[in-house]
């Protein structure tokens, strides 16, 4: 398979920055990077949180934050290139998950769900992109990766507020890299299927190929050591939504309906 950015064969001494991370798919990745020999900075509101995992991994950095907040991402952006020199690699893998249908429609916490799944993406990239601009032009390396979701291929049952949010993001990611591959930055996106996280855990139905965070974070270090540019997993599951995604509307609606009722 052909690789569609440049390939991160050694991570020791690479600088990692990850907002989202002190549960779930962020910190379980951070972890793997960590042990990887990367120098990782997690971020999240959660400040406790963060703290737990620098206790438990020498040398990471936390630096807690709203990532709605652009002026509080931008400074901190701006710290980090001072304290480290460089971000080599920024991962935005906030998110917010409720289930939401049209029949119960919330419009404060449809608005929520676009103010971190989405706006806080836009914030990361008003606070990175000059940077990874300039580490591109200089040969150094700068990688941008996005955590959308397999919900965001097309329309699912109790996803009117998660599904377009993580749309959006697979959209955004898609543009990015026809921008920024020639400048010589690499641009990922991260399709989860279902990941047991706390988002998750409030699913009343099966979650088929559900998987554990650490697995997770092992097929998306695995994608970006192979300079892939869609990291899905696992792949049992989303292989079977990526097949749905080109069929008519009146197929794919009667598949999704079945699906449901079976």
């Amino acid at each position: 398979m052909m690789a569609l950015n440049p390939r991160i064969t050694d991570w020791q001494g690479r600088h990692v920055w990850l907002v989202g991370a002190s549960t779930g798919i962020g910190r379980a990745t951070a972890a793997l990077l960590h042990r990887r020999g990367a120098r990782v900075t997690v971020s999240a509101r959660g400040a406790a949180a963060l703290e737990s995992f620098v206790a438990a991994h020498p040398g990471a950095q936390a630096l807690a934050l709203d990532a709605t907040d652009a002026a509080a991402v931008r400074g901190a952006a701006q710290g980090l290139l001072q304290r480290n020199g460089r971000i080599d690699l920024a991962m935005y893998c906030a998110g917010h998950y409720h289930a939401m249908s049209a029949t119960a429609f919330d419009l404060a916490d449809a608005v929520r769900h676009q103010q971190i799944n989405y706006v806080g993406a836009l914030n990361l990239l008003d606070a990175v992109l000059p940077a990874l601009l300039r580490q591109a032009a200089a040969g150094q390396p700068a990688h941008l990766s996005l955590v959308a979701s397999v919900a965001g291929y097309r329309g699912l049952p109790n996803a009117l507020a998660y599904g377009p949010t993580k749309a959006a993001l697979i959209n955004l990611a898609e543009v990015l890299y026809l921008d920024l591959h020639a400048r010589g930055a690499g641009v990922s996106l991260v399709n989860p299927g279902f990941v047991e996280t706390p988002l998750t855990a409030q699913n009343a139905f099966h979650m088929p190929a559900l998987i554990s965070p650490e697995a997770a974070a092992e097929a998306i270090v695995a994608g970006w050591e192979k300079g892939e540019f869609e990291i899905h997993f696992p792949k049992r599951f989303t292989r079977m939504l990526k097949a749905l995604r080109p069929l008519p509307d009146g197929l794919y609606f009667g598949a999704v309906r079945r699906a449901v009722r079976a």
